[in-house]
C-alpha cells in the first residue's frame, strides 16, 4: 500500500482552495438580476468543482493505490521533448511584445506579432505567410469584439483604416 506525501498534500491543498473559494462565494450577493443568476454562481461552480476534485484526489492518494494511471516518470516516456530554450524565448518575447504594443499599435497588430513569435517557437521559419495568418486571426477577433459583441478593443495604429470601413 503507497501513499505519497506529495499526493496527499497537493490533494489536500486543492481541496482547501475549494473550501475556501465557497467561504468567498458566500460572501457575494445572491441576489439575480433578469437571468435569476447572482454574481455567486460562478464562483459556486467552481468552488464545488475545486472540492469534488480535491476530494477524490485525496481518496486517490489515501486508498494507498495512488493517482491511478499516472504517465512515467521519465519523460522521454511520456513523449515529451526536452526543453529548448529558443522556443521559450520566442513565445515568451511574443508575449511582451504583445503587452508592449496593444495600447500603441493595437490589439490587431499586436496580436499578430504575438502569432509571429509563437509560430516561430514551434519551428515555422515562414515568417511573411505567418504575420497574414496572424494578422487574419486577430483582425476576425477585433472584427467579432467590436461589430457582434460591442466591446471596444484598441485600435491603434489601424484605426483610421478600420473607420474608413465603418468598424467603430
Amino acid at each position: 500500500m503507497r501513499r505519497s506525501p506529495a499526493e496527499i498534500a497537493l490533494s489536500a491543498g486543492v481541496l482547501a482552495l475549494g473550501a475556501a473559494t465557497a467561504v468567498g462565494t458566500l460572501l457575494l450577493p445572491s441576489e439575480g438580476g433578469y437571468a435569476r443568476i447572482g454574481p455567486n454562481f460562478v464562483p459556486a461552480v467552481v468552488a464545488a468543482g475545486l472540492v469534488l476534485l480535491g476530494a477524490w484526489l485525496l481518496w486517490e492518494a489515501l486508498t494507498g493505490a495512488g493517482w491511478r494511471r499516472m504517465p512515467p516518470e521519465d519523460a522521454e516516456a511520456r513523449g515529451e521533448h526536452a526543453f529548448r530554450a529558443g522556443a521559450f524565448g520566442w513565445v515568451s518575447a511574443g508575449l511582451f511584445a504583445q503587452m508592449l504594443l496593444i495600447h500603441t499599435a493595437g490589439f490587431v497588430l499586436a496580436g499578430a506579432a504575438l502569432f509571429v513569435c509563437v509560430a516561430r517557437g514551434f519551428g515555422s521559419v515562414r515568417l511573411a505567410r505567418d504575420a497574414g495568418i496572424g494578422l487574419a486571426i486577430t483582425l476576425a477577433i477585433y472584427l467579432f469584439f467590436a461589430e457582434v459583441l460591442t466591446v471596444s478593443l484598441p485600435a491603434g495604429w489601424l484605426a483610421p483604416l478600420l473607420h474608413l470601413f465603418g468598424v467603430q
